[in-house]
């Protein structure tokens, strides 16, 4: 008899197991692989075509957004907006992003894992916890340069982790210089 009862309560216990597992399957677990590009997809009449892009290096401006907590993200991952992480329209999902203020010179290392932003002249859009690392929270959006980056494993782990990527040096005034005249230069030209 209390064999029987012990594997009844066994059972009951592997059953709210299964449940919770069911329940919590809603998200994707938080992992670099697999990595996913994705198909062509149109937001407001524009078409955006995902790619590989490993030499991915563009200026524009970069906005944060943070309401949407407990959000599904576009690799099916929970939205955390604490988190380091990004929304990008074409970048592979996930990708690591060095992402620098140009205001600022102010760098930081962001793992990507939504797509967004759909507004001209936007490049990136933040999670409140990068808007926060990079300095940019109280503005609302900065002019940033966003490069394709590999980052340790380590600093991957703690990314994957919500935690912030080891610091990085500000850059130089004398290279700032170079990249705000740059945008601007791309600004003159009607570029995104």
């Amino acid at each position: 008899m209390r064999e029987y009862r012990i594997i009844r309560l066994a059972g009951a216990a592997l059953a709210v197991l299964a449940l919770s597992a069911c329940a919590g399957a809603k998200y994707r677990p938080v992992a670099d692989a697999p990595v996913r590009i994705g198909p062509a997809y149109t937001i407001r009449g524009t078409t955006y075509v995902p790619a590989a892009a490993p030499g991915y290096d563009a200026m524009g401006y970069a906005s944060w957004y943070g309401s949407e907590s407990g959000n599904r993200t576009a690799n099916g991952e929970q939205f955390r907006p604490d988190w380091i992480t990004a929304a990008h329209t074409t970048l592979p999902l996930p990708t690591f992003v060095e992402v620098t203020a140009l205001d600022t010179g102010r760098r930081i290392i962001v793992r990507v894992n939504d797509r967004g932003p759909f507004a001209l002249g936007r490049v990136i859009d933040l999670s409140r916890g990068a808007a926060e690392e990079l300095g940019m929270k109280e503005q609302g959006h900065a002019p940033v340069r966003v490069r394709r980056v590999e980052p340790s494993e380590k600093d991957r782990d703690r990314l994957r982790r919500g935690k912030p990527a080891a610091s990085l040096a500000p850059v130089p005034e004398r290279e700032l210089q170079r990249l705000r005249a740059q945008l601007a230069a791309q600004g003159r030209r009607g570029e995104p």
